[in-house]
């Protein structure tokens, strides 16, 4: 079997690829949740969201540790650097592609 490892931006924009581990997300931004917790938001069954779970454990976006027989979910924010990176290096083209429009704009008036 071949293991194929992905680079650690790759795993965190697969991660936040779904709606449903991105409110994932949004829910622990508010604090830490059990899974029980996190599954009673929505209306697909605890395995998926055990599976989204994993998913972005595997990410390093959310990190679970046990509390008696529950396991506690928080986030951890910092693998989404990543993203906000990537994000950055278009910022230059919007602002180039605003002003433009805005000149355009201002000249056919």
């Amino acid at each position: 079997m071949v293991t194929i490892r992905r680079k650690q931006p790759d795993v965190v924009f697969r991660a936040i690829a779904d709606p449903t581990r991105r409110e994932i997300l949004h829910l622990l931004r508010g604090g830490r949740h059990t899974v029980g917790e996190i599954a009673a938001n929505f209306r697909t069954s605890r395995p998926a969201i055990s599976k989204h779970l994993r998913l972005l454990r595997a990410a390093g976006l959310v990190v679970t540790h046990k509390h008696g027989t529950a396991r506690v979910c928080h986030l951890n924010a910092k693998p989404l650097r990543a993203v906000n990176k990537w994000l950055h290096d278009y910022e230059a083209f919007w602002s180039d592609t605003m002003r433009d429009l805005k000149r355009y704009v201002e000249e056919n008036r």
